[in-house]
């Protein structure tokens, strides 16, 4: 049986799923920080899912289970998100970056934009190689940083420090109230997408870096028949990441996010298939199984206790108080 939506138009419709749903997680935190200032008699818990946009608190967070096998009980959720995409790396390639992430998400919009109007480009390898090196030097610094510069005590004492424990409430007065600087940076980086394919994504997002070199190792890839490709170019001409496909027979690279927009673009039958472990599979297993592996982590975080803080009522309204009243 056919799926009844494209490559392209099946990634843009879990993107924007996932994005409605984390405005909704922003409008249901705000309500929490309203209820912790006094400005609501109505408590509204704290979402979760809000700790997702905390990665580098995450990682912390990993550190600390590998050095002590606790959870961290500051943001539990955050470091379950952030094992969840870890999963999906290694599972279905970047399948976060392609499917879930709200930033790749305008990175999508940013990239279909630019080709509209013309703008699009994927720059020559000798720009474009030094300039995807800035995100695995980010993600070299932030591992090294976390993982052998940071001695145990100081872990300890920033995991429950005053900083960390407000982090999601600073993250969003970030998007709440921008300063000028942080919206002229934006904008910036808005332009540089439309000129470039992905840009934020393809040189700049460590987090992605991390992603994938995991992915590198899973079982999922695109896989090309030499046989039946008639080298139209139109695989490469699809593809966000801007690889090329027609050169290729397995589509390993990092920079590939499974979104499969390469095999649906591919005008020859059987030419293009996404693969596992060396058998053949539809191509919506990948964003549909990225999508699971999230779904059953939080069933499990759900269950175990892994998910909600579990720090007193009182406690959080007297963290989260001055941000609530805009301090």
């Amino acid at each position: 049986m056919k799926f009844p939506l494209s490559p392209v138009r099946f990634r843009l419709a879990l993107q924007a799923a996932f994005t409605l749903f984390n405005l909704y997680v922003g409008f249901r935190f705000a309500a929490f920080l309203a209820w912790a200032g006094g400005h609501s008699p109505d408590y509204v818990p704290k979402p979760g899912a809000v700790e997702g946009f905390l990665p580098i608190s995450a990682l912390l967070g990993l550190r600390h289970l590998v050095n002590s096998g606790q959870w961290d009980f500051i943001h539990p959720a955050g470091l379950t998100i952030f094992l969840a995409v870890l999963g999906m790396a290694v599972l279905f390639r970047k399948g976060f970056c392609g499917y879930v992430c709200p930033v790749g998400f305008l990175s999508n919009l940013l990239d279909h934009a630019g080709r509209r109007v013309g703008l699009s480009r994927v720059p020559p390898k000798v720009v474009d190689y030094p300039l995807t090196a800035l995100k695995y030097l980010g993600m070299g610094f932030f591992l090294f940083s976390v993982f052998f510069a940071m001695d145990t005590r100081s872990l300890e004492a920033f995991l429950t420090g005053p900083y960390n424990s407000v982090a999601d409430a600073r993250m969003l007065g970030f998007f709440m109230s921008p300063s000028g600087l942080s919206l002229m940076v934006l904008g910036g980086f808005g332009l540089f997408s439309l000129v470039v394919r992905g840009a934020w994504c393809r040189y700049l997002c460590p987090y992605g870096a991390l992603l994938g070199l995991l992915s590198w190792f899973g079982p999922v890839a695109v896989s090309r028949d030499r046989d039946k490709c008639v080298s139209c170019g139109k695989c490469a001409k699809g593809c966000p990441a801007g690889i090329r496909v027609d050169l290729k027979q397995t589509v390993r690279t990092p920079e590939c996010i499974g979104c499969m927009e390469c095999v649906g673009a591919c005008p020859v039958d059987g030419c293009l298939e996404a693969r596992a472990a060396g058998r053949r599979i539809p191509w919506p297993v990948v964003g549909l199984g990225a999508v699971c592996v999230l779904l059953l982590f939080w069933v499990w975080a759900k269950t175990t206790g892994h998910w909600d803080s579990t720090m007193p009522q009182a406690m959080l309204a007297r963290l989260y108080a001055p941000f609530a009243a805009g301090n």
